[in-house]
């Protein structure tokens, strides 16, 4: 019977106190409630992941901007390129060309589909795909360029790696 009449009190005198004081900060304890606002981009944190060697990450991040923006290039490329890191290049290859089939001046797509064909060996249309990412780059990217010239260089002579070795010490 005691236990009973306990919890009964107990009960009645949290009905007495002031409702909704748990989750202000005066003077008492403060819990908070569910975040509001709009939070970080997702598209901007996966590039940012990507940058910084985490594409497991990025994709995840790229995942949710595709969740709230919808299929754009931008997702679409953010999605290839994630999905190129990790090895997936079935994936990623149809991902980067439904990328540039929508945007065909998005010159890192184009140069990422490129660096997944010449992963593929396939030379001579990885070196197309370098070609229109630097067209749409207006030739401003170095690294594009030299992806170019490798891709070119491996349609002339598929044993050559780009790499000089010079001689053996």
């Amino acid at each position: 019977m005691r236990p009973a009449l306990l919890l009964a009190t107990l009960a009645t005198l949290a009905a007495c106190s002031a409702g909704g004081t748990l989750n202000q900060g005066a003077g008492g304890v403060y819990a908070p409630g569910p975040a509001r606002g709009k939070g970080a981009d997702p598209l901007a944190t996966g590039h940012r992941l990507m940058a910084s060697g985490q594409p497991d990450l990025a994709l995840q991040a790229f995942l949710r901007a595709a969740a709230r923006d919808g299929l754009t290039p931008d997702t679409l490329a953010g999605l290839g390129s994630a999905n190129l890191r990790l090895g997936r290049l079935g994936q990623a290859e149809g991902l980067l060309r439904r990328a540039v089939e929508e945007d065909p001046g998005f010159a890192a797509a184009w140069n990422n589909l490129g660096v997944l064909l010449m992963e593929r060996e396939h030379h001579g249309e990885a070196s197309e795909a370098f070609r229109r990412a630097y067209a749409a780059d207006s030739g401003g990217s170095d690294t594009i360029r030299d992806n170019l010239r490798l891709a070119l260089a491996r349609m002339e002579d598929p044993a050559f790696s780009g790499i000089d070795e010079g001689d053996p010490p």
